[in-house]
């Protein structure tokens, strides 16, 4: 079976991952990359061993023998190219997040006009472990009403463009908390609408980008889900709590997989999480391992690779519904915070 053509828009730190990411799949093949610079993007040609290099992502867009692009541009000037890559035929996976909900309906409807893919690059909820987690959910702990999140990465290197809010607009909120919000979305799966929500963020004091920030969600119907997140901890930490009716689920490694995450090199690393259940006792916790060959990354190109290939409706209508139920829950706390109005 012919490899899923990709094309990579962007030459930054993300698309290198998911230039390896490609090279890791089973089923994509990386073809092509765009930069502003022609230069840059032939450097990057050279490094990862991509045929061809284009000095502008309408070049890239238009070329033939694309499949699909993959774009990973600063976010605010994702939509446009999103759309422009849609328009031209291609099947998308985009960086996230997005500039709101409404920019995601958009790139969403031009996918489904044109009866292409559109998935967001959201890596942990392709790692075999996330399945596994939700099954063990629904035998073993009975309605979740909890989620708690911790996701902290020392950061504060002021010359990225996470520091610039031209291109970054929500600074940490945008880059952190999206994996807050959908370990909402994939673990919790509400079904109600929010009820309140309270948040508070941290700034920058050199800069004035959002380096972190604490929130609560409560929706109707009593699902309640605290997070914390930033740049400004001086620490990695990756902690999720999945507390149900009749127990508890733990992972400390819910975004980056200590095995490979692009931050990690841990090959004998075994990919786990803890149930908890009654009074146990830490000798009593039961650890479930997920043996993973792959990076998630890696398993997250295949699947967008089949949701190319072997297209369903359901499937499709899915891979949406996360990425806007994730969108607007972010938006949500943007609007709290007095980011956007």
């Amino acid at each position: 079976m012919e490899p899923i053509r990709i094309g990579i828009v962007g030459t930054g730190m993300i698309a290198g991952v998911i230039a390896n990411a490609i090279k890791q799949s089973d089923h994509g093949h990386l073809v092509a990359v765009a930069s502003r610079r022609h230069e840059r993007a032939a450097e990057f040609a050279q490094e990862h061993g991509i045929a061809e290099a284009y000095g502008s992502w309408q070049e890239l867009v238009q070329a033939k023998g694309i499949d699909a692009v993959y774009v990973a541009t600063p976010t605010a000037g994702r939509e446009e190219i999103c759309l422009a890559a849609l328009n031209a035929g291609k099947h998308l996976i985009s960086e996230k997040p997005f500039l709101n909900a409404e920019s995601v309906k958009r790139i969403a409807s031009a996918a489904e006009a044109r009866g292409l893919s559109f998935m967001d690059a959201t890596h942990f909820t392709h790692h075999p472990r996330t399945q596994a987690v939700v099954k063990t959910q629904q035998a073993d702990l009975g309605r979740v009403n909890r989620v708690r999140t911790s996701f902290f990465f020392p950061f504060m290197d002021r010359e990225n463009i996470r520091f610039d809010s031209s291109k970054e607009p929500t600074g940490a909120v945008g880059d952190m908390a999206w994996y807050n919000m959908r370990a909402i979305v994939e673990f919790m799966r509400p079904t109600q609408p929010v009820k309140t929500l309270h948040g508070t963020i941290r700034r920058d004091d050199q800069t004035g980008a959002v380096v972190g920030g604490t929130g609560m969600i409560e929706f109707e119907g009593g699902q309640v889900s605290s997070f914390d997140f930033g740049y400004d901890a001086g620490v990695c930490q990756m902690d999720l709590d999945i507390i149900g009716e009749q127990g508890l689920i733990q992972m400390d490694d819910y975004v980056l997989d200590w095995k490979d995450g692009f931050a990690f090199n841990n090959p004998e690393h075994v990919a786990q999480f803890r149930v908890r259940q009654d009074m146990a006792a830490p000798e009593d916790f039961k650890p479930v391992l997920v043996p993973t060959p792959k990076p998630q990354a890696a398993n997250m190109i295949d699947g967008f690779c089949r949701l190319v290939r072997k297209p369903s409706e359901g499937d499709r209508l899915l891979a949406v519904q996360r990425a806007l139920q994730t969108q607007s829950l972010l938006d949500r706390f943007c609007q709290i915070t007095g980011l956007t109005q």
